[in-house]
């Protein structure tokens, strides 16, 4: 018999003492193959998160209001994700306009005191540290626009363009631009902006390009009669001018500094007051007055321009400057909406626009939203930019005089202020009613978004 098994058998047939130190040999020797072996084993427990929606991101709607005439303003910040106020703080007297620069880190107002405010959008804002700037004799300014490193103020009491620079922003210079300048249309790091000009009497504006290197004007452009609102694309290569008096808008290459061809002009709606961009749909989205007293729209406009992609088929193409695609200027639909709508506000997705409609001035607002006798109807459209429909209308208690969106996951949120109402109204854009109603201890003058 091999040697092997006689030694395997007479393990097997030895004494259970034997056998017990056999075990115990094999243990050691798996305690030799495994660290820590001697030590006494814990199970260890991972937790495991449970899967939810993104964090939402931080931002915040900043709202403007005003308790009276002859009172300080306040500005209010009130966080997105809560809807609860961080912080308010004390302005100059009824602020009437207001505005964030490109990153939505400074606020800029305009208050009747004959003041500019400047501050930091910060939940650790104190009154303190809000800045104040102090106007020439005979200003009468109407809006601010912030680029990169210069403020530009339009004043129609001095017949031209106040440029500020520096922290608080102080004047550096006065730029001559022709009789009522009312707004400064660009983006922030754009080579040039474009100052509009209405004139005197019902002729036709102009506009004045400012070069934004040197703070110089190189060349003015005729566009159409009463403009009052513009808009520029956020790669600054078009600019687009609202003549509320003819119902047009007029287009500017901004890159060649000329007026735009083959289209100059498209024609909207009566009175055109407001514009936003779909920009991932090429459009344009232009609220229309109308009377004030009736039923206004929104003229949905395509905008498309040719891209890098049609390069090899259009040699005229140019990446650097493109041409208008085709299609460009025509518009798609014109989508009847609420009376008297002055602002309009797009979905950064493109996929909706919300329109305010602040209803006959002088008559109360209607408390279901429907038109009573004696009262009119306050609301916010809502705007489908694929069917080119209203799917919603929304009752606010108040006439609206700005409104503000800015999307997200799960759900966006629509801002409404109201000039007689001391309460801003918050929607929700996953189903397109009424959220909650924050108070601003003042009546609403403006609110805009940190982030879209």
């Amino acid at each position: 018999m091999p040697r092997r098994r006689v030694a395997r058998i007479a393990a097997l047939h030895a004494p259970s003492a034997g056998r017990a130190a056999a075990v115990v040999v094999a243990l050691a020797a798996l305690c030799g193959a495994l660290a820590g072996c001697g030590n006494t084993y814990r199970p260890v427990v991972a937790a495991i998160n449970p899967v939810g929606p993104a964090g939402q991101p931080q931002k915040y709607a900043v709202a403007i209001s005003s308790p009276s005439a002859t009172a300080n303003g306040l500005v209010t910040l009130v966080d997105f994700s809560g809807d609860t106020v961080l912080v308010t703080a004390t302005l100059g007297v009824n602020p009437y306009y207001f505005i964030l620069n490109s990153s939505g880190t400074t606020g800029y107002t305009l208050n009747s005191d004959k003041t500019v405010n400047s501050f930091d959008v910060s939940t650790s804002l104190i009154t303190s540290q809000v800045l104040e700037t102090t106007l020439l004799p005979g200003a009468n300014p109407v809006s601010v626009f912030p680029s990169t490193s210069t403020t530009y103020i339009p004043d129609p009491g001095l017949g031209q363009i106040d440029q500020l620079t520096g922290t608080p922003p102080a004047l550096k210079q006065e730029l001559p631009v022709a009789a009522n300048p009312v707004y400064v249309v660009g983006v922030s790091g754009a080579p040039r902006v474009y100052a509009i000009s209405q004139g005197t009497g019902s002729g036709a504006g102009q506009v004045a390009a400012i070069e934004t290197g040197g703070n110089t004007i190189s060349t003015t452009l005729p566009v159409g009669r009463g403009p009052g609102y513009g808009i520029m694309t956020g790669s600054a290569q078009r600019a687009f001018i609202l003549n509320q008096t003819d119902g047009t808008v007029t287009v500017i290459n901004a890159v060649s500094n000329a007026l735009d061809t083959p289209v100059t002009t498209i024609p909207v709606g009566v009175q055109p007051v407001w514009a936003d961009f779909a920009p991932t749909r090429n459009e344009l989205v232009v609220a229309n007055q109308g009377t004030g007293t009736s039923t206004g729209s929104v003229s949905i406009v395509s905008i498309p321009l040719c891209s890098a992609t049609a390069l090899p088929a259009n040699p005229l193409c140019d990446a650097a400057n493109p041409v208008d695609a085709t299609g460009f200027g025509t518009v798609l639909a014109t989508v009847p909406v609420g009376v008297n709508p002055i602002m309009v506000s797009v979905l950064s997705d493109g996929t909706r626009a919300y329109v305010a409609n602040a209803g006959v001035a002088g008559l109360p607002c209607s408390p279901t939203g429907l038109p009573q006798t004696g009262y009119t109807t306050c609301t916010v459209s809502v705007v489908n930019l694929t069917s080119n429909t209203v799917t919603a209308t929304i009752p606010i208690a108040g006439h609206p005089a700005y409104i503000a969106t800015s999307n997200s996951t799960p759900t966006g949120k629509v801002y409404v202020v109201c000039k007689d109402s001391q309460a801003m109204t918050v929607i929700e854009t996953d189903t397109d009613s009424l959220d909650t109603t924050i108070p601003l201890q003042g009546y609403g003058v403006s609110v805009r978004m940190t982030q879209p």
